[in-house]
């Protein structure tokens, strides 16, 4: 197997812009390490406990809440999230009594109330009084068995009622840290909306969407609100993010949070749930961890022993988390963009038919910019996540060593994406790369194309249509573009095609253990660097190939996920390299002498035999 054919003018013109692409890289490379030393800085978590969860424990096992939190501590717990009252909780403090308008009716007909309102007297005083101002109903007050009542033509046992200030007060003289979750909802007058939360750290909204979402001056009025509270954004896909937060946070500080639906975590080991918790904070930049307990108290010390046990493993400090925003250089972005367009060039001029490569590189172009809707950042770190792991085999591919040029091109590339791709909304997770799906599909339609020869393709297409195929040929060659398509669907958190519960299980083992590298990674570079030994058919050593530039594929699509830390990126990189390489090279003897023998067992049975008459 041979490079496409070159002159001596194209090799020069090529060298030139290798080198070009050498200079171009150092930019991306100063963002990288000002990236890396930003990261560093920001490995501590709070480890927060669901107020509302443990004090139901609490009470399930007839215990006092603050004794099973002061042992919750010892195990690192050092943070709390309170909800905010709603005026249900009232009754059961003893500072109001709720009765339907229907109750009251059937326990005394002749009483002056309606059916349908929902009636609430004051036990402490003036607590009910302060609710009739707080929302936008209009109320009526009557008077029932010597107490005064104030009605609402709605339930009003699920309304926000603002915060539980002495428990808040509390947990702070304790020295925990503490989160707040209000609830947004547009029966709180806008006046009194967000006036009474109590000085916390930290923010977690309720809900899927944020009524200022939809509410120009709702919005104004909490940006104003906030003051230095820092609102967190949830771990969660780009379909189900909390609508609105995005707004909120956009000129202001922000924190990753992550916590496991109780539900979920009801199917999970503690050790499971704790290992989730590790990988969040160590790999996916989650500072806030978002803990409840499980239903027994000895499962729920097992489950933050091993959260605290790995916490310490990944060099993750538990404590308070220190504020301060990724800001990369405009100057350097911008001039990160240089290296893609070289590289889209340098792949144009490597192809056999040059038209042919023109016409790729303005497609992949254009079709960058059409999924990034323009904006330059976007387009080129998509244009170099899809040409990069292309280059280096659509440049050489005459002997299994060409592997490490294409790898060195797709690590440079990676860094490209990472420069041009990573920004402040994107480490947070509310601006995800565009075209995921894509690079792992371009980059093996450009190398598809590179394998057409230096002839007119319409004589190209009738010499494929005219090759005669065995069934053998045609099984291997099913075989190869079914495995191909199965790594291709099997992407993402939500695959297409999912994972069985063994290589689950060893995923898990693998990332408790070590920054795990990728699948697509361990079978990939071992199929590009067999595909480079000329032992196979051509047909057998693109399908190779084809498998190689997956692997390639891989490596850019690490580098996607700005909310990663660039560090845990090239660990993975790095174990996806030297593990891939050290099977794919161990490989190549042991292949071809099984090849050897395989041909010498095939030569020996056609051989005519001894006295035989031919």
């Amino acid at each position: 197997m041979s490079s496409p054919p070159s002159s001596a003018r194209f090799d020069r013109l090529r060298l030139i812009l290798l080198i070009a692409l050498l200079v171009s890289f150092v930019p991306a490379l100063l963002l990288a390490w000002n990236r890396i030393q930003y990261e560093q800085s920001k490995r501590t978590v709070t480890v927060v406990m669901d107020y509302s969860a443990l004090n139901s424990q609490a009470t399930e096992l007839g215990r006092d809440w603050h004794d099973l939190l002061r042992e919750y501590r010892s195990y690192g717990v050092n943070g709390v999230a309170v909800f905010e009252d709603v005026v249900g909780d009232y009754p059961r403090r003893g500072a109001a009594i709720i009765r339907s308008g229907s109750e009251i009716v059937a326990d005394d007909p002749s009483a002056s109330v309606r059916p349908n309102y929902t009636y609430l007297t004051s036990v402490k005083p003036g607590v009910v009084e302060a609710l009739r101002d707080r929302y936008t109903y209009r109320t009526e007050q009557v008077t029932w068995r010597g107490r005064t009542w104030i009605g609402w033509p709605v339930d009003i046992r699920g309304l926000p009622a603002g915060p539980d200030t002495p428990l808040i007060s509390e947990l702070q003289r304790d020295g925990l840290v503490l989160v707040y979750r209000p609830y947004d909802v547009s029966s709180v007058k806008l006046g009194l909306f967000a006036t009474d939360w109590p000085n916390v750290p930290f923010i977690v909204f309720n809900g899927s969407n944020l009524v200022a979402n939809n509410d120009p001056e709702r919005l104004k009025t909490l940006e104003e609100r906030l003051g230095s509270r820092v609102p967190a954004v949830i771990e969660a896909s780009v379909a189900d993010q909390q609508k609105g937060i995005e707004d909120v946070i956009r000129d202001r500080p922000a924190i990753r949070l992550f916590a496991i639906r109780p539900e979920w975590q009801r199917l999970l080991d503690p050790e499971e749930t704790a290992s989730k918790y590790v990988l969040a904070a160590r790999e996916r930049s989650h500072r806030l961890l978002y803990v409840r307990p499980y239903e027994r108290e000895d499962d729920t010390k097992t489950f933050l022993t091993s959260l605290k046990a790995g916490l310490g493993r990944a060099n993750i400090q538990v404590g308070m988390p220190q504020m301060s925003e990724y800001a990369p250089s405009a100057a350097l972005r911008w001039l990160s963009m240089i290296g893609p367009i070289l590289a889209l060039v340098l792949m144009a001029l490597s192809y056999p038919l040059s038209r042919l490569g023109v016409a790729a590189a303005a497609l992949t172009l254009v079709g960058a910019a059409v999924v990034n809707h323009g904006a330059p950042f976007g387009t080129f770190a998509l244009v170099a996540a899809v040409t990069f792991p292309a280059l280096g085999l659509v440049m050489r591919r005459n002997k299994p060593t060409d592997w490490l040029l294409a790898t060195l091109l797709s690590v440079m590339g990676a860094l490209f994406v990472a420069a041009l791709a990573t920004d402040r909304l994107a480490m947070l997770g509310l601006d995800p790369f565009r075209g995921v799906g894509l690079t792992l599909v371009v980059p093996l339609l450009l190398f598809g194309l590179s394998l057409l020869p230096r002839q007119d393709i319409r004589k190209t297409a009738t010499d494929l249509y005219n090759t005669p195929m065995r069934l053998g040929d045609i099984a291997i060659i099913m075989f190869g573009l079914a495995a191909i398509a199965l790594v291709v669907l099997r992407r993402g958190n939500t695959p297409a095609v999912g994972v069985s519960d063994t290589e689950a299980k060893v995923r898990q083992a693998l990332q408790d253990s070590m920054i795990r590298p990728r699948t697509k990674e361990i079978f990939g570079h071992p199929a590009g660097i067999l595909g480079l030994t000329n032992f196979f058919p051509p047909y057998m050593s693109y399908l190779l190939l084809a498998g190689g530039v997956v692997g390639q594929s891989s490596i850019l699509n690490t580098f996607s996920h700005s909310h990663t830390p660039l560090l845990i990126s090239l660990l993975r990189t790095f174990n996806g390299i030297w593990v891939g390489a050290l099977i794919g090279f161990v490989l190549i003897p042991i292949v071809s002498r099984g090849l050897q023998f395989f041909k010498g067992q095939i030569a020996e049975r056609r051989a005519p035999k001894t006295g035989q008459r031919i």
